[in-house]
C-alpha cells in the first residue's frame, strides 16, 4: 500500500481542523477578489462541498462494490475532487481558475471542455431528482471571487487533509462548520436577518415531536437548522430500509431563496447525513395563497421566518386583500396557515414571531382572529431577553398551533432566565438544558408560576392582543404593548416631576 503523503494526512481534532481552516481563510485575505468574510466564506464553503461530495462518492462506490451492484457517480473524471484538486502539483495559477470558471477550459488532463461550473450546473438527476440535481441548484447560484490561482490552489491543498470517511473528522468538522455559520449570522445580523439558536431549535423540534411518515416543511429554512435537527430526532426512530428511504426522500422540505444560506443549508445538511436535501432556492411567497391545495400541504411546519423586511408589491398581492402587509412576517404566518395540512391527521406548526405580533392591529388582528377561529392556537411559548443577543434585543415568542379545530383556550409558557441573569449573550447564550421544565410540562399541563392559560373567547373580545403577561409573576416591561409601555413613562416622569418639585418647595422654604 502507498504510503499517505504528509499534507493528506487526516484532521482529526477540533483544535487541528480549526487551524486548517483559519490558515485557509487568512491565504484567502491575501485574495483582492475576497473583501470580507461573507465573501471568504462562501468560497471556503463550495470548495469543502466539492472535497465532500468526493469522499461520499468514493465510500458509496466501496459499498456498492461490496454488495454487487452498479454504482453511478454523481460527479465523473475530470471534475471530481481527486482528479484536478487533491494533487499539490496539480494545475494552479490562470490554469487553475480558468478551469473552475470559464464555460469552456483546458482541464487537467489536457482535453478541452466545459470548465467546472459549467458542468456541475449542467447535471440532472434521474427519476425525480438525486445528488446531481442538489450540486445543479448549489452551483447555479455559485461564482467564483478568487482571482489568484496560486492562493486557490494552497487553499485546496489545505482543504486535502480534511477526510470526510472518518465520523469523527464529520462530527468535528459539524462543530467547526456551527461556529462559521455563527459568523455568517454575525455578519447578517447587521442586514436584520437573525439565524435561530440552537437549543430553541432543539426544544421547538423536540416538543413538536416529528414522526416517521410525517412530512416537515420549513419556508425560511436559512441554514438548515430545523431540517437538520429533525433530521437527527427521525434518524433515531429509523428500524428498516425503507424507513431511512422515506427519511431520506420523502420527509423534509425546505425554502431559502437567498444564495449563501442556501449553500450553506445544502452544506449543513449533507455534512449531517441528508443525503439529497430537497430544498427550494426561490421565494416562498410567490405562490397566491389561493393556490395552494392538499397537494401543496404537509404536516408539520417549524420555522423562524424573516421579520422587519418588507415584500414586493407583486407578491402582496398573492394574498387576500385585507390581509395584505409589508411586514413579512405575517406574510410567512398566513402562508404556513395555509400549508398545514387538514386531514386525515390534522397538520401542526411552531413558528417563531417577534412581540409585535402578539399585540398588533389592523392587518395583524385579523390574522389572529383567522388563526384563533379556524386553527388550534394551543400554546404561545414566551421567550426570556436575549436569545438573539447580540443580533437583535427585540422580545420573541414561539406560536404552536394546529388544524384540530378552533382556539378553545390559549396556554402561555413563560421561559425564564437562568438564575441570577439578566440577559443572554454572544458568550453566554441559551443553552438546551434550560428548556427541561418546559418539555416536562408540555405533555401534563397545570398552571403554575410560569405557566397560565387564557379563553380563546377573552383574546377575541380584546381584538386578539395575545400579548398577555404572566398573572404569577412580576411585571415585565418587554411584554408591555407601546401604548401601555409609554403611559407607564409618562407615569414614571409625572412622579419624577412631583418630587423634584417638593424638592424645590423644600429648599426655597429653608431659604438654600
Amino acid at each position: 500500500m502507498a504510503r499517505r503523503k504528509k499534507s493528506d494526512a487526516p484532521v482529526t481534532s477540533a483544535q487541528s481542523l480549526g487551524s486548517l481552516i483559519k490558515s485557509c481563510r487568512k491565504t484567502m485575505r491575501k485574495d483582492k477578489g475576497l473583501n470580507t468574510d461573507l465573501d471568504r466564506l462562501p468560497m471556503l464553503t463550495w470548495i469543502m462541498f466539492i472535497k465532500f461530495l468526493d469522499d461520499l462518492e468514493q465510500v458509496r462506490q466501496s459499498e456498492a462494490a461490496l454488495e454487487g451492484k452498479r454504482f453511478r457517480p454523481a460527479i465523473v473524471a475530470p471534475y471530481r475532487w481527486r482528479d484536478w484538486a487533491a494533487k499539490e502539483d496539480g494545475i494552479t495559477g490562470d490554469a487553475l481558475i480558468s478551469f473552475v470558471q470559464d464555460e469552456e477550459a483546458t482541464r487537467p488532463d489536457g482535453t478541452k471542455g466545459p470548465g467546472l461550473f459549467a458542468y456541475l450546473r449542467s447535471l440532472t438527476g434521474a427519476n425525480g431528482g438525486d445528488r446531481r440535481d442538489v450540486i445543479r441548484t448549489v452551483f447555479q447560484g455559485t461564482v467564483n471571487r478568487m482571482i489568484n490561482g496560486y492562493l486557490l490552489r494552497d487553499v485546496l491543498t489545505k482543504i486535502n487533509g480534511i477526510h470526510f470517511t472518518s465520523t469523527e473528522e464529520i462530527y468535528t468538522l459539524g462543530s467547526l462548520y456551527e461556529s462559521m455559520l455563527k459568523e455568517m449570522r454575525d455578519a447578517a445580523g447587521e442586514n436584520g436577518e437573525f439565524y435561530t439558536p440552537r437549543p430553541l431549535v432543539k426544544f421547538i423540534v423536540t416538543v413538536t415531536n416529528p414522526t416517521l411518515g410525517e412530512t416537515m416543511l420549513d419556508p425560511a429554512a436559512g441554514t438548515g437548522g430545523f431540517l437538520a435537527e429533525a433530521f437527527g430526532h427521525l434518524r433515531k426512530h429509523c428500524k428498516t430500509a425503507q424507513h431511512h428511504r422515506q427519511l431520506q426522500r420523502e420527509t423534509l422540505f425546505g425554502i431559502e431563496a437567498k444564495s449563501l444560506p442556501y449553500l450553506l443549508c445544502q452544506m449543513n445538511l449533507l455534512l449531517h447525513g441528508l443525503e439529497s436535501p430537497n430544498i427550494d432556492p426561490l421565494n416562498a411567497l410567490r405562490f397566491p395563497l389561493r393556490e395552494i391545495g392538499d397537494k401543496d400541504r404537509v404536516d408539520i411546519v417549524m420555522t423562524n421566518p424573516p421579520f422587519g423586511g418588507e415584500e414586493e408589491r407583486g407578491i402582496l398581492g398573492n394574498f387576500p386583500e385585507d390581509k395584505q402587509t409589508a411586514e413579512t412576517a405575517l406574510l410567512f404566518l398566513q402562508l404556513i396557515m395555509r400549508k398545514l395540512r387538514r386531514q386525515p391527521k390534522p397538520g401542526r406548526a411552531a413558528v417563531i414571531v417577534p412581540n409585535g405580533t402578539l399585540f398588533g392591529d389592523g392587518v395583524c388582528a385579523r390574522i389572529k382572529e383567522e388563526l384563533l377561529k379556524e386553527f388550534n392556537l394551543h400554546t404561545i411559548a414566551r421567550l426570556p431577553n436575549g436569545v438573539f443577543a447580540p443580533y437583535t434585543g427585540i422580545p420573541t415568542n414561539v406560536l404552536f398551533f394546529d388544524r384540530s379545530g378552533p382556539t378553545k383556550e390559549v396556554w402561555y409558557y413563560e421561559q425564564p432566565l437562568p438564575e441570577g441573569r439578566k440577559n443572554y449573550t454572544k458568550t453566554a447564550p441559551i443553552q438546551f438544558e434550560e428548556f427541561a421544565d418546559c418539555i416536562t410540562w408540555w405533555n401534563k399541563r397545570e398552571e403554575n408560576d410560569r405557566a397560565w392559560k387564557v379563553p380563546a373567547a377573552e383574546l377575541l373580545a380584546a381584538n386578539c392582543n395575545l400579548d398577555r403577561k404572566n398573572p404569577h409573576g412580576k411585571e415585565d416591561i418587554t411584554h408591555l404593548p407601546p401604548d401601555q409601555l409609554v403611559a407607564d413613562i409618562l407615569k414614571k416622569e409625572q412622579r419624577i416631576a412631583e418630587i423634584m418639585g417638593n424638592i424645590r418647595n423644600l429648599l426655597m422654604k429653608h431659604g438654600a
